[in-house]
């Protein structure tokens, strides 16, 4: 069975609409709050510009300079510095200076995580 909507109305391609209230009960129990599932959603995003995968799947592997980057992925240091202030305001990448140079690595382990997860899932 197949309903949709139509404003707040439902409209059911069958002539019954059954709603299983214990699972949609249950169900709802399961959700995270609107906040986290909302920031959730956000941090998907940020992973939704392949620049800033292609960013993220350097760092996976070393900590590495803006220009590093730039060279690695033949853009400019520029572009690079844009996407990094996007990855920083998420918390998905943190640096450190050494003299004039700041180095880039990813934030924790959990960004490493969500890439790998990632990547071996659209590989299957």
């Amino acid at each position: 069975m197949s309903v949709f909507f139509n404003g707040n109305e439902p409209i059911s391609l069958c002539d019954e609409v059954v709603v299983h209230k214990d699972v949609s009960r249950q169900a709802r129990g399961r959700l995270p709050e609107e906040d986290l599932l909302i920031d959730l959603a956000e941090l998907f995003k940020i992973f939704g510009d392949s620049t800033r995968v292609k960013i993220l799947s350097l760092l996976l592997g070393a900590e590495m300079c803006v220009c590093d980057i730039a060279d690695s992925l033949q853009m400019t240091v520029s572009a690079i510095s844009h996407q990094l202030r996007i990855l920083k305001g998420a918390s998905l990448v943190k640096f450190r200076r050494d003299g004039k140079t700041v180095y880039y690595s990813l934030a924790d382990e959990h960004v490493g995580q969500i890439l790998s997860i990632g990547l071996e899932h659209v590989s299957e």
